[in-house]
């Protein structure tokens, strides 16, 4: 029995949801009943036009749902009809066949037709272009003997579809030439999309000027391809026109301009025009998620995933790993995996985008075994997984397993790219292997990745932290294009050869800056003591409207730190709190440690107590603030106070608390600290905890206890350690103990005068002249001299410089006379008598001279602040803290060890130093 089905029936079948034809199932169905239909509907009274109606839309089902096998039995029953020749049937079978990606029935169709028409030729072009032989659709353009648009536009289309943009454009140039033809507003579209691949901004302009020309200026279709080009090309404020002149913009220019509005505007601009869209589709939310993940927002791509998944909308493979991205930005695990337990739950596989975000996001919090387990989980890998894999290992200071991973990669068969060249020398940078850099440089070369930006910067990074800085510029002098970051490598590579003059030159030849630029010359300024130029620079950058970032201020406070300038250091926490960067917690740190090292400890205390988020740096930096002001026991109530509320110690917390200990004579609390460092925390000892240690005991006079903690030192004592234990020898005058010191200090640096002086000043203060004798004597034969004092003071803005004895200062003779007079004071109280040493006069020590400027020039309300570059002496720190009492002047000193905040003829390190 055969069902029979009505016309109107198969209408009605034909007119199914794409949703719903698309079904295996219902795609069988469809076909039957359609092909019924047509052989029950076909009689010989029936007309040739209503036949041709009811196998056009059968054909046309059929090249829709590319049915290949119904397509066919199609074409077998057109042919039993008689019709085959039909050249509008023919056309439709050839255009069947081209849907359902049959080229070879299609070209086959198209020899049989006898006299094909401009429908025929057109379609032929279309079907070999989406084929990808846009080589034989140009063959048959060139054989037609008459062209209309549609011909022309066919043939761009193709050129584009198969990313041949440039011959878009030629065709597009051939037929404006052919006076023939008129472009349609199609045609306009398909050039200007080529224009934007292209980014040619002048070429887009004078098409958008033409477009306008043949009356398409209005037309819809235009004014999106015009949007498209300004978008891709940059121009912006362009795009900005053409958008506010579009009466009603689709969902794609909006789109356009949030992506646009990103790149030139920021995203705040951005945000703001998502937030004005009348209507939203997934790539609105899947456009606006990668940007706020890309500027760092975090916390905000977060928040807006949550409301995409609240509206319905449903996220893409890129948005998953722009999610998890800001994830391992704000270092949160916990989100990151309910992130991945929702992927589980609602994803049918893991594709390698959101497995290699997941990698990233698990590898940079730290869980590295998280990360492995969804790197082997994965049904396939790609050198973005194995990239991801390998930069998490390196990130985390595993250089080696990440070697050993590369090498894996490469076993596997997986070509390397430049991103994965640049991660695996990153690793060869950190652990200085210039060995294997320079293997991993000839692999570059061999597989011809070596040429591209990102590799030539990490190999000029590599080359520059092994100390090859030769073959740093020998890469830079190759690379056939170099952006930002290579002048930068370039810069830093300078810096870390102290070569200051050439990072300028370099600094000087760029033909453009960013902030990190700027900063990275800042930073060689400030690190190699040219404080000054930096400070120039740092001007010239505000001349030039580059905003400092929060990096430019942490940089200029560690100098204003090192240099103790308190009025300059006010002057950059004006400007950090003018440009709203006060509450960033690495600048917060930095005025903390700046405040403190300039003396000013209770205002170090004021911003400490300010910061909301402190974390570790922040306790560290007022804890040494406090020590180098003397405060031991403060230092130790911070540090009880860390521990209850803050985050857990390290190595560096332990320094400041054992020199807190130290400089305040705390020989009980130094050894509870000592001992809990390893036992409660597990903290391991480095050198400077046993320097401290060795400290506190030598100047408690437990100079055999001291000696016993060196000789048991799991690790090899160092200079500091061996120099504590000499400077507690001299102050209990143990000549016998000291030479051993210094036996020990020689081996290990011979050339360092310091231990000279001390050696010597040992000797003179046990009256041991022949012994000072033979130690200026082995100075002369080693060509070793005696580092010279300097102290500085600001005065009016300006920094004034003394040494030992210095006669080079404008106002030497008043500073000399004003000295003299006040030691006259101080000698008439039966406190002091002036004394000499073997390093010379002491009353023109360096500062001495200094407090002597200050009391000139200073008001008496004005507490008078100085710098010196070694440990203060004991006859300066005596006189000094006699002028206190003298002139009733509150006097700061600080020292290359300490601060010592003298008032009232006495000093705030009750002469512990």
């Amino acid at each position: 029995m055969v069902l029979k089905l009505s016309w109107p029936r198969f209408k009605t079948a034909y007119s199914l949801s794409p949703e719903l034809v698309r079904c295996a199932s219902c795609q069988a169905d469809f076909a039957t009943e359609t092909m019924k239909a047509l052989y029950l509907g076909f009689s010989a009274e029936k007309s040739y036009m209503a036949f041709s109606q009811k196998m056009w839309e059968t054909m046309k089902a059929c090249g829709d749902l590319k049915l290949i096998s119904d397509g066919r039995k199609l074409h077998g029953h057109l042919i039993s009809t008689g019709f085959q020749s039909s050249v509008f049937l023919q056309n439709h079978l050839l255009n069947m066949y081209s849907n359902c990606g049959s080229i070879e029935d299609s070209l086959r169709v198209f020899h049989e037709i006898k006299n094909p028409n401009v429908f025929s030729w057109n379609t032929m072009i279309s079907g070999l272009a989406e084929s990808g032989l846009v080589g034989e659709a140009r063959q048959v353009f060139e054989d037609m003997p008459e062209r209309d648009c549609v011909s022309w536009n066919a043939m761009m289309s193709g050129y584009f579809q198969n990313g041949q943009c440039e011959e878009t454009l030629e065709v597009f140039v051939s037929m404006m030439r052919d006076y023939n033809c008129v472009p349609d507003p199609f045609s306009f579209s398909c050039v200007m999309k080529a224009c934007a691949c292209l980014q040619f901004l002048e070429l887009g302009l004078q098409l958008h000027g033409l477009a306008k020309k043949f009356g398409f200026g209005t037309h819809p279709t235009i004014g999106i391809s015009v949007l498209d080009v300004y978008v891709r090309c940059g121009a912006i404020d362009f795009a900005h026109q053409v958008f506010c002149r579009i009466s009603s913009p689709t969902i794609f220019c909006w789109n356009s301009m949030i992506f646009g509005y990103s790149k030139s505007y920021g995203v705040g601009q951005a945000l703001f025009l998502f937030n004005q869209m009348p209507e939203r589709d997934a790539v609105s939310w899947n456009t606006i998620i990668p940007i706020l993940s890309q500027h760092g927002l975090g916390a905000q791509t977060l928040s807006m995933f949550i409301e995409m998944c609240n509206q319905g909308f449903r996220p893409n493979s890129m948005t998953y790993a722009s999610v998890l991205s800001a994830c391992s930005s704000i270092l949160d695990l916990e989100w990151g995996r309910h992130l991945h337990a929702r992927i589980l739950r609602l994803e049918p596989s893991i594709d390698v985008f959101m497995g290699s975000g997941l990698i990233d996001m698990y590898a940079k919090s730290g869980s590295l075994e998280n990360a492995k387990q969804v790197f082997d989980n994965l049904s396939e890998h790609n050198v973005v997984s194995w990239t991801s894999l390998i930069g998490g290992f390196a990130q985390n200071g595993l250089e080696e397993q990440a070697l050993l991973l590369f090498n894996q990669m490469r076993k596997a068969q997986v070509a390397s790219d430049q991103f994965t060249l640049a991660t695996v020398l990153g690793a060869c940078s950190s652990i200085k292997d210039i060995f294997l850099g320079t293997q991993l440089h000839s692999y570059a070369v061999k597989i011809g990745l070596d040429s591209f930006v990102s590799t030539a910067n990490a190999l000029l990074t590599m080359y520059a932290k092994c100390e090859n800085t030769q073959m740093a510029i020998h890469i830079f002098n190759l690379m056939p294009v170099k952006d930002i970051i290579s002048w930068t490598a370039m810069i830093t590579a300078f810096s870390q050869a102290g070569d200051v003059t050439n990072a300028r030159t370099y600094f000087n030849r760029m033909p453009e800056r960013n902030i990190i630029t700027w900063n990275s010359m800042l930073a060689t300024y400030i690190q190699h003591g040219f404080g000054e130029e930096g400070l120039r620079l740092y001007t010239l950058m505000l001349r030039e409207n580059m905003r400092p970032d929060w990096i430019t201020f942490a940089t200029l406070l560690g100098a204003c730190a090192d240099f103790a300038v308190l009025r300059l250091g006010n002057q950059i926490v004006a400007q950090v709190v003018k440009t709203g960067l006060s509450s960033h917690v690495p600048v917060a740190n930095g005025i903390v440690t700046m405040y403190s090292r300039c003396g000013q400890i209770q205002e170090a205390q004021s911003v400490f107590d300010s910061i909301i988020d402190k974390d570790l740096v922040s306790w560290n930096a007022i804890m040494t603030g406090y020590a180098h002001n003397g405060q031991g026991r403060k230092v130790i109530e911070i540090f009880k106070n860390m521990l209850k509320v803050g985050p857990p110690p390290d190595h560096i917390s332990y320094i400041a608390v054992l020199s807190a200990c130290s400089r305040s004579g705390l020989v009980a609390e130094g050894r509870f600290y000592f001992d809990s460092m390893t036992k409660d925390h597990g903290i391991s000892l480095k050198s400077e905890h046993f320097a401290c240690m060795v400290d506190l005991l030598g100047r408690a006079g437990l100079l055999e206890e001291a000696k016993h903690l060196i000789d048991k030192m799991p690790i090899k004592p160092g200079a500091g350690i061996w120099g504590a234990l000499l400077g507690a020898c001299r102050i209990h005058g143990n000549t016998m103990m000291a030479e051993c010191a210094i036996r020990n200090l020689h081996e290990l640096d011979p050339e360092d005068p310091g231990s000279y002086v001390l050696w010597a000043n040992i000797y003179a203060d046990a009256g041991k002249l022949d012994g000072v004798a033979k130690v200026r004597k082995l100075m002369r034969e080693r060509g070793i001299r005696k580092n010279p004092g300097c102290s500085w003071i600001e005065v009016k803005n300006r920094v004034h410089v003394f040494t030992v004895d210095d006669a080079s200062h404008p106002q030497i003779n008043e500073v000399h006379g004003m000295l003299e007079e006040i030691i006259k004071k101080i000698e008439s109280t039966g406190y002091y008598v002036r004394k000499t040493t073997f390093d010379g006069f002491r009353g023109y020590h360096s500062e001495k001279l200094a407090v002597a400027f200050g009391l000139i020039h200073l008001p008496a309300w004005m507490p008078i602040h100085v710098m010196k570059n070694l440990r203060i002496c004991t006859d300066c720190h005596t006189v000094i803290k006699l002028i206190s009492l003298v002139t009733a002047r509150e006097l700061i000193v600080r020292d290359a060890n300490r601060f010592h905040h003298f008032k009232e003829g006495s000093c705030s390190c009750g002469d512990y130093w």
